[in-house]
């Protein structure tokens, strides 16, 4: 009995050290992770918006409530200016995808057209899913027009289509819907 005891003491001391270690551990690299979460965020708006040169986070009452959009699709909203004038917003979009959720930040234009698309944190299927990140999907969506767009299986023949990549039908929706929903609120609430 006094070994059990012995034991247990000893375990949870060793727990203990190994939690307070980690805790410590967590205080420390917490904020620089913060910091590289908001330049990697700041890059990817320049990316997609690349004739701003500052933006502003608008409040969350301009997208929420918005058209046919799925709740929580849209993280934020952000307008990016030269100087004083306004060139256009990047919207962050969490559409749901085959191995989750997938970041999407969306340039649009204040003229209404897709000035780019970055594809940050996403869990999809190697070799697959994984490629909506590769030139050849993402850049189909530049210059598209502020309009709702298709995924269409094969050649993309029209302004509002998309090709899907071949093996990933799942991601190529639910990117193109993510795109969608960042055109939705230019259309509703900034394109005025």
């Amino acid at each position: 009995m006094k070994n059990m005891v012995k034991l247990g003491l000893t375990l949870f001391a060793i727990c203990a050290v190994a939690a307070l270690a980690l805790s410590l551990t967590n205080q420390a690299t917490a904020p620089v992770i913060e910091q590289l979460n908001i330049q990697a965020n700041n890059e990817s708006r320049q990316i997609v918006l690349p004739e701003a040169t500052e933006f502003k986070k608008l409040e969350n009452s301009v997208f929420e409530g918005v058209g046919n959009i799925d709740k929580g699709i849209i993280a934020e909203v952000y307008e990016g200016s030269n100087a004083s004038d306004i060139v256009g917003y990047t919207i962050k979009t969490l559409p749901k995808g085959y191995g989750g959720e997938i970041e999407l930040i969306v340039g649009i234009s204040k003229d209404g057209k897709v000035t780019g698309l970055n594809i940050g944190n996403m869990t999809e299927t190697p070799g697959l899913g994984s490629k909506a990140k590769e030139p050849g999907f993402k850049d189909q969506f530049n210059e598209k027009p502020a309009q709702e767009l298709k995924v269409v299986k094969g050649k993309a023949s029209g302004d509002d289509q998309i090709q899907a990549i071949s093996g990933a039908t799942i991601t190529s929706a639910a990117v193109t819907k993510g795109v969608n929903a960042a055109i939705e609120v230019f259309n509703s609430s900034l394109n005025k």
